[in-house]
Protein backbone atom coordinates (compact mmCIF):
# COMPACT_ATOMS: atom_id res chain seq x y z
CA UNK A 1 0.00 0.00 0.00
CA UNK A 2 1.47 3.64 -1.12
CA UNK A 3 1.08 5.97 1.57
CA UNK A 4 0.52 9.60 -0.04
CA UNK A 5 2.46 12.98 1.61
CA UNK A 6 -0.49 14.92 1.38
CA UNK A 7 -2.21 12.31 4.54
CA UNK A 8 0.96 13.18 6.53
CA UNK A 9 -0.27 15.26 9.43
CA UNK A 10 3.14 16.98 9.55
CA UNK A 11 2.68 18.12 6.10
CA UNK A 12 -0.39 19.35 6.43
CA UNK A 13 1.17 21.09 9.53
CA UNK A 14 4.30 22.31 7.38
CA UNK A 15 2.03 23.59 4.67
CA UNK A 16 -0.41 25.38 7.05
CA UNK A 17 2.99 27.09 8.64
CA UNK A 18 4.24 28.21 5.16
CA UNK A 19 0.68 29.96 4.38
CA UNK A 20 0.87 31.95 8.22
CA UNK A 21 5.02 32.61 7.03
CA UNK A 22 3.65 33.62 3.53
CA UNK A 23 1.33 35.72 5.28
CA UNK A 24 3.45 37.77 7.72
CA UNK A 25 6.05 38.49 4.97
CA UNK A 26 3.12 40.72 2.94
CA UNK A 27 2.96 43.26 6.16
CA UNK A 28 4.65 46.74 5.79
CA UNK A 29 7.71 46.56 8.07
CA UNK A 30 9.37 43.95 6.11
CA UNK A 31 8.76 45.48 3.02
CA UNK A 32 12.05 46.46 1.77
CA UNK A 33 13.66 43.07 3.44
CA UNK A 34 13.82 41.54 0.15
CA UNK A 35 16.85 38.74 0.80
CA UNK A 36 15.35 38.28 3.92
CA UNK A 37 11.93 37.26 3.14
CA UNK A 38 13.25 35.76 -0.28
CA UNK A 39 15.38 33.21 2.05
CA UNK A 40 12.36 32.86 4.58
CA UNK A 41 10.16 31.37 1.43
CA UNK A 42 12.04 29.10 0.56
CA UNK A 43 13.57 28.01 4.12
CA UNK A 44 9.56 27.29 4.86
CA UNK A 45 8.74 25.56 1.73
CA UNK A 46 11.78 23.42 2.10
CA UNK A 47 9.68 21.46 4.87
CA UNK A 48 6.70 20.10 3.06
CA UNK A 49 8.94 19.97 0.06
CA UNK A 50 11.19 17.80 1.22
CA UNK A 51 8.74 15.91 3.57
CA UNK A 52 6.93 15.46 0.28
CA UNK A 53 9.96 14.54 -1.46
CA UNK A 54 11.68 12.06 0.66
CA UNK A 55 8.11 10.12 0.89
CA UNK A 56 8.28 9.60 -2.78
CA UNK A 57 11.47 7.55 -3.08
CA UNK A 58 9.52 4.39 -1.13
CA UNK A 59 12.49 3.65 1.23
CA UNK A 60 12.31 4.64 4.88
CA UNK A 61 16.25 5.44 4.68
CA UNK A 62 15.69 8.18 1.95
CA UNK A 63 12.74 9.46 3.61
CA UNK A 64 14.43 9.67 7.02
CA UNK A 65 17.34 11.31 5.02
CA UNK A 66 15.23 13.84 4.00
CA UNK A 67 12.75 14.72 6.89
CA UNK A 68 16.43 15.37 8.79
CA UNK A 69 16.80 17.89 6.22
CA UNK A 70 13.54 19.22 6.79
CA UNK A 71 14.39 19.52 10.60
CA UNK A 72 16.93 21.63 9.36
CA UNK A 73 15.04 23.67 7.43
CA UNK A 74 12.80 24.41 10.91
CA UNK A 75 15.57 25.48 11.88
CA UNK A 76 16.64 27.48 9.65
CA UNK A 77 13.47 29.21 9.72
CA UNK A 78 13.21 29.88 13.50
CA UNK A 79 16.57 31.45 13.05
CA UNK A 80 15.60 33.96 10.98
CA UNK A 81 12.30 34.61 12.91
CA UNK A 82 14.60 35.50 15.65
CA UNK A 83 16.65 38.04 13.02
CA UNK A 84 13.30 39.80 11.89
CA UNK A 85 12.05 39.84 15.95
CA UNK A 86 15.06 41.16 17.04
CA UNK A 87 15.28 43.98 13.87
CA UNK A 88 11.44 44.97 15.54
CA UNK A 89 10.23 43.80 12.26
CA UNK A 90 7.60 41.30 13.95
CA UNK A 91 6.46 41.67 17.44
CA UNK A 92 6.67 39.50 20.08
CA UNK A 93 2.96 38.10 20.12
CA UNK A 94 4.20 37.11 16.28
CA UNK A 95 7.43 35.82 16.69
CA UNK A 96 6.30 33.35 19.53
CA UNK A 97 3.57 32.05 17.69
CA UNK A 98 5.39 31.46 14.62
CA UNK A 99 8.99 29.96 16.23
CA UNK A 100 6.28 27.80 18.48
CA UNK A 101 4.28 26.73 16.11
CA UNK A 102 8.03 26.06 14.32
CA UNK A 103 9.21 23.93 17.08
CA UNK A 104 6.35 21.81 17.39
CA UNK A 105 6.88 21.27 13.85
CA UNK A 106 10.38 19.97 14.30
CA UNK A 107 9.56 17.63 17.16
CA UNK A 108 6.85 16.55 15.44
CA UNK A 109 9.50 15.20 12.97
CA UNK A 110 12.12 14.01 15.14
CA UNK A 111 9.14 11.45 16.46
CA UNK A 112 8.32 10.68 12.45
CA UNK A 113 11.84 9.96 12.03
CA UNK A 114 12.25 8.09 15.16
CA UNK A 115 9.10 5.54 14.20
CA UNK A 116 10.96 5.18 10.78
CA UNK A 117 13.87 3.91 12.19
CA UNK A 118 12.15 1.34 14.02
CA UNK A 119 9.72 -0.11 11.22
CA UNK A 120 10.58 -2.49 9.40
CA UNK A 121 7.73 -1.82 6.51
CA UNK A 122 8.84 0.72 4.31
CA UNK A 123 6.08 3.58 3.23
CA UNK A 124 5.68 2.02 -0.49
Amino acid sequence: MTVSFENFPIYKKAISFTVKIFKILNHENLHKEFSLKDQLKRATLSISNNIAEGSEYGSNKQFIRFLWIAKGSCAEVRSMLFVLHSLEKIDSEIFNTLNDECLEITKEIYHFIKYLEKSTLDIK
